[in-house]
């Protein structure tokens, strides 16, 4: 499969040393990568694509991508009516893509979800940390509701949440679990959305509101925020109390991370598990 990812994992070889051909490197699935950084005219680019679509054919290559630095948008129209089309675009770059072989192309389509967060802090008042938004669809509702965000490129979950409560209310946290998560559709630029309900541990308990984006601040009773008129009718903010309730009456247990070293890159991703139940199957089956 010619996956997206080989975007960003290339295994080095290049595919030619051919001065007649667009500099290219092999990715794991079988494809190219080419990562245009000098400035190229339209004509030397095209003759250069040409020869090198040709060759790449003969190689069997599958997937082919063209990383285009915003000071190259002039070749864009060429690479397009040779038959590369639009995959994504950043800030400093756009991403085209073009399947060879005549089978249907296995490239997947662009990322196809945004992460969010939402903190749910609790204290030892049975206190929720709560806050009313200027902007947005609670603007102007009255409505108390738990600190939320996205979920910033490269930043791993619980980390967002800690920064997220942080910037919106001053106090600072640490993260114990994910309580539930919620996928919906057609939300972000037509794109899917999943949104982790997050437990935290308050560190401090000053506040400091964030003054462009936050309206109010305050520790609410758990009782009083589920009370709310417009929570009941929102099922998401009634969920959210019935959460809280569980946890602090009924030990209800969310899910933890474990650092888990990926095989073939020097990072770490994290597995979310159940770890007290976790730790309770492995000491029995020691026993």
């Amino acid at each position: 499969m010619a996956g997206s990812e080989s975007v960003s994992a290339p295994i080095g070889n290049g595919v030619n040393n051919n001065g007649d051909l667009l500099p290219a490197s092999d990715d794991v699935f079988g494809g190219v990568i080419v990562d245009l950084k000098e400035k190229m005219e339209p004509q030397v680019f095209l003759a250069k694509l040409k020869a090198s679509i040709l060759a790449w054919r003969q190689q069997s290559k599958r997937g082919v991508w063209i990383k285009l630095p915003i000071e190259l948008v002039n070749l864009v129209e060429i690479a397009v009516k040779e038959g590369f089309s639009y995959h994504h675009a950043e800030p400093s770059y756009l991403m085209l893509v073009y399947w060879l072989p005549e089978t249907p192309s296995t490239i997947p389509a662009n990322a196809s979800h945004r992460v969010g967060i939402g903190g749910i802090v609790l204290n030892d008042k049975r206190e929720i940390l709560v806050v009313q938004e200027k902007t947005g669809e609670f603007q102007g509702t009255g409505a108390w509701k738990i600190p939320t965000g996205a979920v910033d490129e490269g930043e791993d979950i619980f980390t967002a949440a800690i920064r997220e409560v942080k910037e919106e209310t001053g106090v600072d946290t640490e993260f114990q679990e994910i309580l539930a998560f919620r996928q919906s559709h057609r939300a972000f630029f037509g794109k899917s959305d999943i949104f982790f309900v997050c437990m935290l541990r308050p560190l401090s308990s000053h506040i400091q509101k964030q003054e462009l984006e936050i309206e109010a601040v305050q520790w609410m009773p758990i009782e009083e925020f589920a009370a709310q008129p417009f929570a009941r009718k929102h099922r998401l903010f009634k969920h959210i109390g019935d959460l809280c309730l569980a946890k602090v009456d009924r030990d209800y247990a969310g899910f933890s991370p474990i650092p888990i070293p990926l095989i073939f890159e020097d990072q770490i991703s994290y597995l979310y598990t159940n770890i007290r139940d976790l730790k309770q199957s492995s000491s029995a089956d020691r026993q």
